[in-house]
């Protein structure tokens, strides 16, 4: 496509002056009408949209220079990309948003969609560091239909309207991860607002288990936490022993509303991607557990602008100590 020249506006400048109509103008100029139409448009100067040859020059200039370029995919970006993959378990999300934020050279999350689905093709395994390796959702099947509704449970329509702004910490979401042949299991808690994560091994699913090691989890913010919020699983029977133990509401979910813990869904896809489906948990140690809740807080966010958790929580607390001040 070849732009206008500098001599060209001039000609457009002198013809409209003289009070020739664009089809005119187009035909002595050689080029299409929508062209002088566009041009006029775009480039004309003032409240009055007066056509001037050097100012449509200048503007059309300034906009050249600051167009959005095409970013050349180069080997230096896919080796930094396949390292934050495959070390740190980023999504192409996070890689593109975290590199961004650090002002590193990288292409968009779709391109390295692109990228990895190529890889596939051509027998390669980057998609196995994808959170769900490329495989869709299923639909829940009958196996889960035997939950019941819990006694004495504060629906989560009760939940007080703050909650979903998520503009303070102290609110929380909880569920279980299940391990190898529904026997062992996991625990996990997150923030609404940080994305906060804590993560705790089972002894057992039983509710009193699950309450104790809630407790025990979550004291040491005893007076920071305000709601926490989980599903209809059994293990959250003993919610009233919850409630006391940390003076902290605790509300549920509509039965198969999963988005309702939408955070907390997507926190457990990430632990997924350490412990996948099949993972015997009472063979994994505390020190794993340890190791891969510190990862998960690590990794960049992209609803906290592709902050970390640990990072967004440290940003916090130095907003308050100013606040005092």
């Amino acid at each position: 496509m070849k732009h206008l020249t500098q001599e060209q506006r001039y000609e457009i400048s002198a013809y409209l002056h003289s009070g020739k109509n664009k089809s005119e103008i187009a035909s002595l100029v050689r080029v299409h009408k929508s062209t002088i139409s566009r041009e006029i448009a775009r480039n004309s100067y003032g409240s009055w949209h007066q056509y001037m040859p050097r100012a449509a020059q200048k503007k059309a200039d300034l906009r050249k220079k600051c167009r959005h370029r095409k970013v050349v995919f180069t080997q230096d970006m896919k080796d930094l990309a396949k390292h934050l993959l495959i070390e740190f378990n980023y999504s192409p999300e996070q890689i593109s948003g975290r590199c961004k934020l650090q002002l590193i050279p990288m292409v968009s999350h779709e391109r390295l969609y692109q990228w990895i689905w190529k890889d596939k093709r051509q027998k390669g395994d980057l998609y196995k560091y994808l959170r769900r390796k490329g495989r869709k959702n299923k639909k829940r099947g009958s196996e889960y239909n035997n939950r019941g509704i819990l006694q004495n449970r504060k629906s989560i329509d009760q939940r007080p309207s703050i909650v979903e702004e998520r503009k303070r910490f102290g609110d929380l979401e909880i569920d279980s991860i299940i391990g190898k042949n529904r026997k062992s299991a996991l625990m996990t808690i997150n923030d609404r607002l940080t994305g906060r994560l804590w993560i705790r091994k089972l002894k057992g699913r039983d509710p009193k288990t699950m309450a104790d090691t809630t407790i025990k989890c979550l004291t040491s913010f005893k007076g920071k936490i305000f709601t926490i919020t989980s599903d209809n699983g059994f293990e959250f029977a003993f919610h009233k022993k919850i409630e006391t133990k940390l003076r902290i509401n605790f509300y549920f979910a509509r039965p198969y509303h999963s988005w309702e813990r939408g955070a907390n869904e997507n926190i457990n896809g990430l632990v997924r991607q350490y412990f996948p489906k099949g993972t015997d948990f009472s063979e994994v140690t505390e020190q794993q557990v340890e190791t891969v809740e510190d990862l998960i807080n690590s990794r960049p966010r992209k609803r906290l602008e592709y902050y970390t958790p640990i990072e967004f929580i440290n940003t916090l607390k130095k907003h308050r100590r100013e606040l005092r001040l």
